[in-house]
């Protein structure tokens, strides 16, 4: 069972993360292992030629990964990003992006986890991540 819900995430993220809360995603599914984050690009996201940008498509990633990593430990604002390793497969068409997180180990000091991103109309994946969080160790009060 998750710590916390999508509401507590989205909550966290406009107290602590405030220009990220910006970006308008929404959470629409959690469990203990996944999580499905969406976003409704912009034309500000799109890169020369029309489709969505790499800088966009990895901020989804990191953002996914990180919302799935605070669902399972609590709210903890200084997990970072020790590792981003991106694929992009297919051109995404401008509009809702998607973003679906697996949870594939979750240790003391390390997370790793996998998001594969999909653009509205295109069936198959257009990127795929592979990510990993550090942990800071609990304080002891």
């Amino acid at each position: 069972m998750p710590k916390m819900t999508p509401q507590m995430l989205e909550a966290f993220i406009k107290s602590d993360f405030p220009e990220v809360a910006h970006v308008g995603y929404k959470v629409s599914e959690l469990t203990d292992r996944s999580i499905t984050v969406t976003i409704e690009t912009s034309e500000s996201d799109l890169r020369p030629g029309g489709t969505v940008s790499g800088p966009t498509m990895m901020s989804l990633v990191d953002l996914t990964m990180y919302l799935l990593l605070l669902a399972q430990i609590g709210p903890v604002a200084l997990a970072v990003t020790t590792n981003l390793n991106i694929n992009f497969l297919r051109k995404p068409n401008p509009g809702k992006l998607r973003g679906e997180g697996r949870l594939l180990k979750l240790g003391k000091s390390l997370a790793t986890g996998d998001v594969s991103l999909y653009s509205e109309g295109v069936s198959e994946p257009v990127a795929h991540a592979t990510v990993t969080y550090a942990i800071p160790p609990a304080k002891n009060t």
